[in-house]
C-alpha cells in the first residue's frame, strides 16, 4: 500500500492518499485537487474513490472537481444530504482499493453523517490498521459537538452520539491501530488538538483527555464546555460541501486596481503582507491578514462570505496565493488587487513596539489601554499584566468598551492576530494603535510580569 498524508498548515487540515495495485482513494481532499491527480499519475494509479468523512464546515472541499477529473465515485455516510451523485455507505460496508480493504463505521457526534474508515493492507497482514477518523477523534481531542445546531440537534445530543461512536466504534480497535484525523492544532473543530498529525489508538487511550474513564454525562459536559466561537463561515462551507463547489479554475481572477480604485473600493481591502510591512505603511481602511499565518481561517471568520474583496500584496504570487486560500473557505469574490509598490496614495502606519516597552508602561501608575485578542482560554491560562481580553473574532463588535482617543496596545500570542486587531481598531477610528511584537510568548520568554485569571479585565484602565 502506498500512503501519503497531505497537510495544509494554514487550515490545520489533513487529507490522505491511499494507493494499491493501480487504484487509489483520496480522503477528505482540500479544494485545490491537482496534487492528488499528480500523485496518481506519478504512481500509475487511477483514483477510484473520493471519500468524505463528513461535511466539513471549516473549508470547502474539492471532491466534486476531483471526481469529475478522474471518474472517481464520491463516498459519504448514508445520512449526508448531498446534491450530486454519491455512493452512500452504512455501518459495516466495505470497499476495496487494490489490495487495501476499506471498512466503514458510522460515527456521528461531530456531525450526524460522520464516518470512520478502517484501512487494512491485505498484502501485508502484519501492518497495523490505518484509521481515518475525520473530526470524530483528533490527536489529543475529539470533535466539537456544537456545530450542527441548525440541523435540529443540541450540543448535548451530539455529544451523546460522539461518546457512543468513540466507545462502540473506534475504541474497540487494537492499540497499534494508527489514527489519522482530518485536523491538527489550530483547527476550530476542536479545542485542544495536538500539534502531532497522527498517533496510535493506544497512545490516545492514555493521553487524550476525552478518552479517559468517565460516564457519558461527564463526557458530554466536558466536550461541550469552553468551545470557541463558531465562525460565521462554517455553516456556509458545510452547505457548499453538500452542494458541490465549482473548480478553482472557474473563479474569476482579480484585475489590477489603480490607486483611486483601491481607495474608493466598496468592500473589504485585505493587506496580505507581513505585519511589519503593514505597520510601516498601508492603504487606509485596509485590514492586515497576513499570508504567514492562518490566513484563510481568519478571513472566513472576520469577513462575511459574499463580501467584495480587494487584495494588497507585494507581488503577483502573493495575490494568486491569497485568491486560492480564500477560495478554500468559500470566498470567491476577490474583484481586484494592487501591488503596494505601485500604490501612490495616502498611507497610514502602525508602530511595532516590543514587550519590554509595554512592560515598562504597565509598571507605572499611568492609565494603560492594553488589549489581548487571544481566545478566553488562552488569556485565562496566563497573560501580560493589565490586559483586557477581547477575542479577535469579537473585537469589531466589542471595541465600544474601549476609549478610541487613548493610545491602545494590542497583543496576542506571537504578533499575527494582534496586527489584525490593530487594523480593526484603526478602521473603527482609534486615534493611535500599537502592535506588540513577539506577543505573549515573548512576554513570558522575557520573564515579564504576568497574571492568570478569568477576571483580569478588571485591571485595565481607560485613559
Amino acid at each position: 500500500m502506498y500512503f501519503k498524508q497531505f497537510y495544509l498548515g494554514c487550515l490545520s487540515h489533513a487529507s490522505y492518499y491511499l494507493g494499491s495495485d493501480g487504484e487509489a482513494a483520496v480522503i477528505d481532499p482540500q479544494r485545490d485537487v491537482n496534487q492528488y491527480i499528480e500523485q496518481a499519475e506519478a504512481n500509475g494509479e487511477t483514483i477510484k474513490y473520493v471519500i468524505e468523512t463528513h461535511s466539513h464546515a471549516d473549508f470547502v472541499s474539492g471532491h466534486v472537481e476531483l471526481a469529475e477529473k478522474t471518474g472517481a465515485e464520491i463516498v459519504y455516510g448514508q445520512k449526508a444530504n448531498t446534491r450530486f451523485p454519491t455512493l452512500k455507505i452504512k455501518d459495516g460496508d466495505e470497499l476495496s482499493v487494490g489490495a487495501v480493504s476499506l471498512t466503514f463505521r458510522e460515527t456521528p457526534g461531530h456531525t450526524p453523517e460522520g464516518i470512520t474508515i478502517i484501512a487494512r493492507d491485505t498484502a501485508d497482514r502484519e501492518a497495523p490498521l490505518k484509521v481515518f477518523t475525520g473530526d470524530t477523534l483528533f490527536i489529543g481531542d475529539v470533535g466539537r459537538p456544537d456545530l450542527v445546531g441548525s440541523k435540529g440537534f443540541t450540543a448535548e445530543q451530539m455529544g451523546g452520539m460522539l461518546y457512543d461512536s468513540l466507545h462502540d466504534k473506534i475504541l474497540t480497535l487494537p492499540d497499534d491501530a494508527e489514527v489519522y484525523p482530518a485536523h491538527g492544532a489550530g483547527s476550530l473543530c476542536g479545542k485542544s488538538l495536538s500539534k502531532e498529525t497522527w498517533s496510535t489508538l493506544g497512545q490516545q487511550r492514555k493521553f487524550n483527555y476525552a478518552l479517559q474513564p468517565m460516564t457519558k454525562e461527564e463526557f458530554v459536559r466536558i466536550v461541550a464546555a469552553d468551545q470557541p466561537e463558531v465562525p460565521a463561515y462554517f455553516p456556509k462551507s458545510a452547505a457548499k460541501n453538500l452542494e458541490g463547489s465549482a473548480p478553482l479554475a472557474e473563479i474569476a481572477k482579480p484585475r489590477e486596481l489603480s490607486t483611486e480604485e483601491i481607495l474608493g473600493f466598496d468592500g473589504v481591502v485585505i493587506d496580505v503582507r507581513q505585519n511589519s510591512d503593514y505597520g510601516a505603511g498601508h492603504v487606509p481602511n485596509s485590514i492586515n491578514i497576513g499570508l504567514g499565518g492562518q490566513f484563510a481561517s481568519w478571513a472566513g471568520t472576520l469577513i462575511p462570505i459574499g463580501t467584495q474583496i480587494a487584495i494588497v500584496a507585494d507581488n503577483e504570487t502573493q495575490v494568486e496565493e491569497a485568491v486560492t486560500r480564500l477560495a478554500r473557505v468559500g470566498h470567491e469574490t476577490v474583484g481586484g488587487a494592487v501591488l503596494f509598490h505601485r500604490y501612490s496614495g495616502e498611507t497610514k502606519t502602525v508602530e511595532q513596539v516590543s514587550v519590554n516597552e509595554v512592560a515598562n508602561l504597565a509598571r507605572t501608575e499611568k492609565p494603560l489601554q492594553f488589549v489581548d485578542v487571544r481566545r478566553p482560554a488562552e488569556h485565562n491560562a496566563g497573560h501580560a499584566i493589565r490586559t483586557v481580553n477581547i477575542p479577535l473574532d469579537k473585537l469589531a463588535n466589542d471595541f465600544e468598551q474601549l476609549d478610541p482617543t487613548a493610545p491602545t496596545y494590542v497583543i496576542c500570542q506571537g504578533g499575527y492576530r494582534s496586527s489584525i486587531g490593530t487594523s480593526i481598531l484603526e478602521n473603527a477610528g482609534f486615534a493611535k494603535v500599537y502592535n506588540v511584537t513577539g506577543g505573549t510568548a515573548k512576554w513570558f520568554e522575557e520573564g515579564l510580569e504576568t497574571e492568570a485569571s478569568a477576571t483580569a479585565c478588571a485591571s485595565t484602565q481607560r485613559g
